[in-house]
């Protein structure tokens, strides 16, 4: 009886021929000390949310949202985030590539300095980019003198502050997704005759769109929301270099119901961003 007892257990009762044991579903309770701190958390994130719903002026959220100053600035905003994030693509594809197929003296540095911007405060970013860019800094002085470009207090310079912050969060999903890629599709097509640059562009860009997808939403999503550099290399000129966070930032001080109405645009945005994503983060494999 006990051999028989033990041959179910192994191959189930219907005497099939799977060796795995059967392992039955237990109702597991929630430990109190996980329990208590997990649902404050969840209150932290959440109830700020809330509260700027509740709080919502929703009678007057159509005559906010018409004024010629929210358009003008959710018009740049739209505007700056793409350009940004289409030079995110040109310039941070390539650079993941080489992150990530490339060995090189440094390359650990490198990766380091990449992504410094993500931890690096808005403000000193913006600083970095006067020193740099500005008319003295160390390469906007030969723009600025060779070629008759200037940057700051520009559009321009909103896109640039925008592509700063935003790039790194594309390199970082497309150098993760190209080291998930087996790399013997393109040593395959280099084989057969394609060069690196044809290998990378007929095989490795169609598998790893969907990172390049994901990354691309990430960065547009912190572009739009980019405050810190922007308002520092850029300024906040209405109908040139404010954007929706610069305009929240201005009327949370002469007009709060209005910063309220730009903040709920900039919320839904941000569900919309989710929304985009919960394919890649929001379901279990």
């Amino acid at each position: 009886m006990t051999g028989l007892k033990q041959r179910d257990a192994l191959t189930g009762p219907d005497g099939g021929g799977s060796r795995r044991p059967r392992v039955r579903a237990a109702r597991r309770g929630v430990p109190l000390p996980l329990l208590v701190p997990g649902l404050l958390a969840m209150a932290f994130l959440l109830v700020p949310l809330l509260a700027l719903l509740v709080r919502a002026p929703w009678r007057s959220l159509p005559s906010q949202l018409s004024s010629t100053e929210v358009w003008q600035a959710l018009q740049l905003s739209l505007i700056s985030a793409t350009a940004a994030t289409a030079v995110a693509l040109v310039l941070g594809v390539p650079l993941a590539w080489l992150l990530a197929r490339t060995e090189f003296p440094g390359r650990g540095l490198v990766r380091a300095l990449v992504t410094l911007p993500l931890v690096l405060p808005p403000v000193v970013g913006g600083v970095a980019l006067l020193l740099a860019l500005g008319r003295n800094g160390i390469v906007g002085k030969s723009l600025d003198d060779w070629f008759g470009i200037t940057l700051p207090f520009t559009t321009a310079g909103v896109v640039v502050a925008e592509a700063f912050v935003a790039m790194p969060f594309l390199v970082i999903s497309v150098e993760g997704t190209l080291r998930a890629a087996d790399p013997r599709y393109e040593e395959a097509a280099t084989t057969l005759g394609a060069s690196r640059f044809t290998a990378f562009r007929r095989v490795t860009l169609p598998l790893i769109a969907p990172g390049i997808a994901a990354g691309a939403v990430l960065a547009w999503a912190r572009a739009l929301g980019e405050f810190g550099a922007t308002i520092t290399f850029a300024g906040n000129f209405p109908g040139r270099t404010q954007t929706m966070p610069l305009a929240v930032y201005l009327a949370l001080q002469n007009d709060p119901e209005a910063a309220i109405a730009l903040s709920l645009i900039l919320l839904a945005v941000s569900i919309a961003v989710l929304a985009c994503l919960r394919d890649r983060w929001m379901t279990g494999a």
